[in-house]
């Protein structure tokens, strides 16, 4: 498969490099296009630099890749422009990440990382996103652990499920190619003690909390929730040392929602 690898932490971090090099190793043909600058919660925004209309990118060189670009935009854009043939052929696939800290819970809504995954999927790429369980600011962390991980787990995207629709919405609940989301916990590989499917926690690990307020401005704060974990959501698993792995699809019309009294594009009336 000829794969795009993405982040969201920039061009530079070490969880890209290692996720390149894992792709890589299992033969797969890889492009590397990353943000030049770290673009974390940019979710599936599609914001660029651009100079005259012209959204800039450098390329880099990363061993054994056959190409690697450093681009002015944020990771879903990134995937945007892959599909489209901005770094070669369109990927087969997009693999995001590894991502520095957990990506759980409702959470993910404002994921960079996981928003690229989305917006491949969108463009009728499937893709996965990966995580791992690492404090910001740690100095090292089991990054191959994750990598290989989300190597062993890219089969599972050649998986067919139920076709989208326009006139009926998503059959079975979502679209044809979906997004893997993983979570790994910062150990080494031979200390994981599985992997699970898990469901969304209703949150996640980590929460923006208001730490102060005061005339004229607020400042915010990120914060682990100290509550016992959703037993098979995906933060259960985690904490529990899991492999946590939720398939997802992008937004889409939720179908079986009643609107009584409304009038559908065909001028019947439908839902009441």
């Amino acid at each position: 498969m000829r794969i795009l690898v993405t982040n969201d932490d920039g061009i530079g971090s070490p969880g890209l490099l290692a996720l390149a090099e894992w792709v890589m190793r299992a033969g797969h043909e890889t492009v590397v296009a990353a943000p030049v600058e770290e673009s974390s919660g940019s979710s599936a925004a599609l914001l660029a630099v651009d100079d005259g209309g012209r959204i800039q990118m450098e390329e880099r060189g990363i061993d054994g890749t056959a190409a690697a670009f450093a681009v002015s935009a944020t990771p879903a854009f990134i995937v945007l422009l892959a599909t489209r043939g901005a770094f070669g052929p369109p990927p087969d696939a997009v693999v995001s990440g590894i991502n520095r800290g957990a990506n759980t819970g409702a959470a993910v809504l404002h994921s960079g990382t996981v928003g690229a995954a989305l917006t491949a999927v969108a463009n009728g790429c499937p893709a996965l996103a990966v995580s791992l369980d690492v404090p910001p600011d740690a100095v090292e962390a089991n990054w191959d652990a994750a990598a290989e991980v989300a190597v062993d787990l890219l089969p599972l995207l050649n998986q067919s499920t139920p076709a989208w629709s326009a006139e009926t919405g998503p059959a079975g609940g979502g679209f044809g190619p979906f997004a893997l989301n993983i979570n790994v916990p910062d150990v080494e590989a031979g200390a994981l003690r599985g992997i699970r499917r898990a469901h969304l926690a209703e949150f996640g690990i980590v929460q923006m909390t208001l730490r102060e307020r005061g005339e004229g401005f607020v400042s915010m704060s990120l914060e682990q929730v100290g509550e016992v974990p959703e037993p098979g959501s995906d933060d259960g698993w985690l904490r529990d040392g899991y492999v946590a792995v939720t398939p997802l699809f992008p937004p889409g019309e939720a179908a079986d929602v009643e609107l009584p009294g409304l009038v559908d594009t065909a001028g019947e009336h439908i839902g009441g």
